[in-house]
């Protein structure tokens, strides 16, 4: 499918506005309704900050960050688009499409709603949302690229230098 990455990253941002829209007019902030016991929970939750709630109240600075990142982002998944790396592009589609809309949040609102809160015995993990997700999805699908990536041009490189032994009087081209 042709732009598969824009269509992920349009997805992303779809479900993550929808999801966010329905927990800003149907919960109170703080409410709490229980999916699975004590373990997970959804809530109305608003982030002024980055992931995890650090560097609070720094909105324009955020703006101005994001605008950038995903400006490197098109440019990137543009430049490398005919390589035809799923793994990289999927990722790279999905980190579009969640800094898109919690960008949009922080634009228009100034705050990011957060709403999945996961329990883990006393431990509770800081509150996220659905771009949330996308963005460390996509980056864990960039990084799996950067390994095969790695270990390809390892193997390239191995197989190269077996050619350049198996035929020492074959003359190289500058």
């Amino acid at each position: 499918m042709r732009y598969y990455y824009y269509w992920i990253a349009l997805f992303v941002f779809v479900v993550d506005f929808i999801t966010k829209k329905i927990i800003a007019t149907k919960l109170n902030l703080g409410d709490l309704i229980s999916v699975i016991g004590n373990f997970f929970y959804i809530t109305s939750h608003r982030n002024r900050g980055a992931a995890f709630g650090i560097l609070q109240e720094q909105r324009l600075f955020f703006i101005i960050i994001t605008i950038v990142i995903l400006a490197a982002i098109i440019w990137y998944i543009q430049t490398t688009r005919k390589l035809g790396k799923v793994w990289l592009l999927t990722g790279l589609g999905l980190v579009l499409g969640g800094a898109f809309g919690n960008f949009l949040d922080r634009a228009m609102y100034g705050e990011v709603v957060d709403f999945l809160l996961f329990n883990f015995g006393s431990y509770s993990f800081p509150i996220f949302n659905v771009a949330d997700s996308a963005i460390c999805i996509g980056v864990v699908l960039i990084l799996i690229d950067a390994l095969l990536t790695s270990k390809q041009e390892k193997q390239d490189q191995m197989r190269s230098e077996k050619d350049k032994e198996s035929n020492p009087n074959e003359q190289q081209t500058v």
